[in-house]
């Protein structure tokens, strides 16, 4: 089937005016994604947050129960025991300026990057081209640590960061449509919980506005708030 055509008839079974459970949401979000490959099971989420104020930003980190369904290959900046430990506990890429003279040159074959606290100074000589990618390491979502180990080993797990958008929208990937309906609501369950908790004090009115449930190639299915809600509880 085209693509064109597989998206026709996958959009024809939304209805566009319901929002549905969980439950509902996920059975048939993975039963639409039916491309030649595995396609990614995508959250979109708007927030009652104004972005632009500093103590209304959203994000963290979290570990999903299933993971998120694919390898990640972790980059990790240290050195001497530290390096060791990085190895030791399954990093793909362990160096210093000879992976920023890589990453410079173009070399981007890597999905999560950790460095420990006296390697930032080397991390900034690439800021630019790792910022933009959602890749610097940041304390606030664990990913610049003297904890090497547990670092990369929660990140080869599968380890979601999120943080909220200008137009106060979070996107997630919570896995792969292989996994199947049962896991990828556990896991769209442990994202919503993490950011119901996040809710700023300074946000006001309405915080959980609209959330939506969508695969690679598949439209948006509206989620019922009031259901995600109920299915943390």
């Amino acid at each position: 089937m085209a693509k064109g055509k597989r998206y026709k008839s996958n959009f024809e079974k939304v209805d566009r005016n319901k929002k549905y459970s969980v439950d509902e949401a996920m059975d048939l979000v993975t039963s639409m994604a039916n491309a030649k490959f595995d396609e990614s099971i995508d959250v979109c989420v708007r927030l009652g947050v104004d972005p632009k104020q500093s103590d209304q930003q959203v994000r963290g980190a979290i570990a999903l129960p299933h993971g998120l369904g694919k390898e990640v290959r972790v980059l990790v900046f240290a050195k001497g025991p530290k390096e060791a430990e990085a190895k030791d506990a399954g990093a793909d890429f362990v160096g210093a300026d000879d992976l920023v003279e890589k990453i410079k040159g173009g070399w981007l074959e890597f999905d999560k990057v950790i460095a420990t606290p006296d390697m930032m100074a080397t991390v900034a000589k690439v800021a630019k081209v790792l910022g933009p990618r959602g890749l610097m390491p940041n304390p606030k979502v664990g990913t610049v640590t003297m904890n090497v180990k547990d670092a990369v080993s929660g990140e080869k797990k599968g380890k979601l960061a999120y943080r909220v958008e200008k137009a106060g929208i979070v996107h997630a990937s919570i896995g792969r449509s292989s996994m199947g309906a049962d896991k990828l609501k556990d896991n769209f369950k442990t994202l919503f919980s993490a950011l119901m908790k996040a809710k700023p004090a300074s946000s006001k009115g309405v915080y959980m506005k609209n959330l939506a449930v969508s695969s690679t190639m598949g439209p948006g299915i509206g989620v019922d708030v009031s259901s995600a809600q109920s299915a943390i509880k």
